[in-house]
């Protein structure tokens, strides 16, 4: 069996184990050594490291405290590799810890993170999935169940100097537009709550000061949420310090394109096993910049989509040029609303599109003014018939069970 070379305790704060990290920096040392060939097992607690609870009330969401995340463990060197080469990682499995056979999703309250619907859900709201085997369901989502594709929403390879540098100066510029955006424009370094692995004293402080937060996906793979990155799948990251220092963390049992609702997936605690390769040189010789991937063999079966359109035309009817940001909020909103006339509420049917194995596509960009996005939603994860017909929908939820909103404070 694969050695399992960084083991977590889901009962223990994260800040407890030095081979966990919440920041990218290239000093941070590396929490194990491996070969080129060789396979592993690595556990990770959640991406919030526990702040969030399987319960029915959702004021662990409202309250959650973002500058801790992501709670990624790691760095995993390995022997030999340099900057320029190309890290291949294939993911072998990927699993929930037999104690912990739950997820949540959530969407964060406006003034603390938001997402992409905030101005339709500015009130923090979670749901819990329960999992059965490879099935999961919950019970404040009724209605519907489905196979997960579980995935690592963030995996990727420490930032030489220059490139954390690069990052901080072109965020802090964006930021520096809008200071006072709520939500903000980007996350800049923020010492107080970093965890900077195995560093400690004077080197760890430095390095918090600047290290880059985990919450953008970057040059080096980092927060992609790409939910086709499960097991199975095959992933060649460029290589920027020595040894590469390869981390993992935000493990997600299902994923809609997009992550839609910012804590999108049905977070979970679990383990990944990997095994890594190096393509010396190979940044140069495929002239890769960022990373590319082959996705898993083994997907959920679903065949029989409703996909639902969006252009690049926003709530209050004013065009925008071909804006696929829009486009592809318009489709969402656009199947949100046709899920109420089933007797979903608007969060849950929200909640659906964040955590289903449904597909975002950018299905057109040339035709001026309107980009066109679609969002394909699987009917078969319904207990019940959701395609339109001569009969118009049939109300199949009471509307009694909905999913929890935070209280006021």
């Amino acid at each position: 069996m694969a050695e399992t070379i960084i083991k977590v305790d889901l009962k223990k704060s994260p800040y407890e184990n030095e081979n966990i990290h919440n920041r990218w920096h290239p000093d941070i040392p590396m929490a194990s050594m491996v070969k080129p060939g060789d396979d592993f097992i690595i556990e990770c607690v959640d991406w919030t490291g526990g702040q969030i609870e399987d319960n029915d009330c959702a004021d662990d969401v409202r309250d959650v405290d973002l500058s801790k995340v992501h709670f990624l463990s790691g760095p995993v060197g390995v022997e030999g590799a340099e900057p320029g080469d190309l890290l291949v990682v294939d993911i072998l499995d990927i699993g929930a810890f037999d104690d912990s056979q739950w997820g949540f999703n959530g969407f964060f309250s406006k003034q603390n993170g938001g997402g992409f619907l905030t101005e339709h859900f500015p009130e923090a709201q979670k749901s819990i999935w329960d999992f059965k085997g490879m099935f999961t369901s919950s019970r404040h989502v009724p209605g519907v169940e489905f196979a997960g594709l579980i995935h690592p929403g963030l995996i990727g390879c420490l930032p030489s100097k220059e490139m954390l540098d690069i990052w901080n100066t072109r965020e802090k510029g964006l930021v520096d537009t809008n200071p006072t955006r709520v939500p903000e424009l980007a996350t800049l370094p923020y010492a107080d709550t970093a965890h900077m692995g195995k560093m400690t004293g004077e080197a760890a402080k430095a390095a918090a000061a600047e290290g880059a937060r985990t919450v953008p996906p970057r040059e080096h793979g980092g927060n992609c949420d790409i939910k086709d990155l499960s097991r199975g799948s095959k992933v060649y990251f460029p290589v920027y310090v020595k040894d590469a220092g390869l981390s993992v963390g935000d493990l997600h049992f299902s994923q809609g394109d997009g992550e839609i609702t910012f804590c999108g997936a049905i977070e979970m605690a679990g383990w990944i096993h990997m095994r890594v390769s190096l393509i010396k040189g190979g940044m140069s010789k495929y002239g890769i910049k960022n990373p590319i991937f082959k996705p898993s063999p083994i997907t959920p079966k679903y065949d029989d989509y409703l996909i639902f359109e969006g252009i690049s035309v926003d709530e209050e009817g004013t065009q925008h040029y071909l804006d696929v940001h829009i486009a592809y909020r318009q489709a969402c909103l656009n199947a949100i609303e046709y899920l109420t006339k089933f007797g979903y509420t608007k969060a849950q049917a929200y909640a659906i599109l964040g955590v289903a194995p449904v597909q975002g596509h950018i299905s057109g960009v040339v035709d001026i003014p309107n980009a066109c996005a679609t969002l394909w939603l699987p009917t078969d994860i319904f207990d019940f018939d959701v395609n339109p017909n001569v009969d118009g929908p049939k109300i199949e939820l009471d509307g009694s069970v909905d999913i929890p909103l935070s209280k006021d404070k």
